[in-house]
């Protein structure tokens, strides 16, 4: 088994597919295959967790596999699980190996220039972790110009930034009632925030795949969010009463775990439009002032981080995939 670079980098397009989809497990080497293609093969498969990638690195090392291929390997790992702290920090080792590379030595790259291409794109999601927007527009830029097949790759993280820009603007009006989603009374979104450090928006759809598979790792971040003093409530789109008895036929599956409140959108004034929702499920971290803190992907770092910047004892609970394995 071998990756092509393009269909590599398209995995970091962010879907949330690939995100709630397990791998599929790694095929049994072909017969006559050597220890060494064997254990690249498990490498360049492994996702079930970052210790059994590890494990896999041992493995690959044990049998003879060189560090570009190592290297590429692990970049493709926190690609797929879209983890951009993880891919900026691997920059110091792209850029050591920038003149070295070889294609023959490579596991996934057929040629320079779609090595160079992901180096530029490391370089700017490195930039936009540090807040470098100049940096990164120039890098993403170079990136598009050497790999122009990875554009799929590199498209999310232009969209986090105008995003990001576009929230700076925005203020939510606490005033503003949605409907409770058992009920169908009003809710204030004012009376969510009282007394509480932060508001968070969690924006879903029954009917999306990738909502109802992440709902358990959404129930278990509401209840430790609610323990440390931040408000949680779900919002589906609002004006679809079909939609609404398939949101309600959903919530019974997680009761017993404080979810905070579960709410029907506005149809004229809608919250998901002023906030841009485009992708489900998003979350949406709200300050007591109105201010956005995050806007994105439940399974970005930069909520986490921005979590931890309101109370450094919010930690990311372990996934529900994780515990049930």
């Amino acid at each position: 088994m071998r990756v092509q670079a393009a269909v590599v980098l398209i995995l970091a397009a962010g879907s949330a597919l690939v995100a709630q989809t397990p791998p599929p497990a790694p095929a049994a080497p072909a017969a006559g295959a050597s220890l060494k293609d064997a254990a690249l093969d498990e490498l360049l498969s492994e996702r079930e967790s970052l210790a059994a990638h590890e494990k896999a690195v041992n493995n690959a090392r044990k049998a003879g596999v060189g560090e570009q291929a190592i290297l590429e390997a692990r970049f493709l790992y926190h690609v797929d699980q879209r983890e951009d702290q993880a891919i900026a920090a691997m920059l110091p080792e792209f850029l050591a190996r920038r003149e070295t590379f070889r294609p023959e030595d490579s596991a996934i790259f057929s040629t320079r220039e779609d090595w160079l291409a992901v180096i530029e794109y490391v370089t700017a999601i490195d930039a936009l972790g540090k807040g470098d927007k100049d940096g990164f527009k120039r890098h993403i830029t170079e990136a598009f110009w050497l790999g122009p097949r990875q554009a799929a790759a590199f498209a999310p993280h232009i969209e986090r930034l105008r995003l990001d820009e576009q929230m700076r603007s925005v203020k939510i009006d606490f005033s503003a009632k949605l409907a409770s989603l058992s009920s169908g009374d009003p809710v204030a979104l004012g009376d969510l925030m009282k007394d509480h450090k932060a508001l968070l928006l969690h924006f879903w759809s029954p009917r999306s795949p990738e909502c109802e598979a992440s709902m358990p790792d959404f129930a278990a971040t509401a209840a430790s969010l609610i323990s440390n003093g931040i408000a949680v409530a779900s919002v589906i789109p609002g004006g679809d009463a079909a939609l609404a008895a398939d949101a309600r036929g959903m919530v019974p599956a997680n009761a017993g775990k404080p979810c905070g409140a579960w709410l029907v959108d506005l149809e004229d004034k809608s919250l998901g439009r002023d906030l841009r929702i485009q992708n489900l499920p998003a979350m949406v971290l709200v300050s007591p002032d109105g201010s956005i803190l995050f806007n994105g992907a439940p399974t970005d770092d930069d909520f986490w981080n921005a979590l931890n910047k309101i109370d450094t004892r919010i930690v990311r609970p372990a996934s529900a995939n994780d515990t049930a394995e």
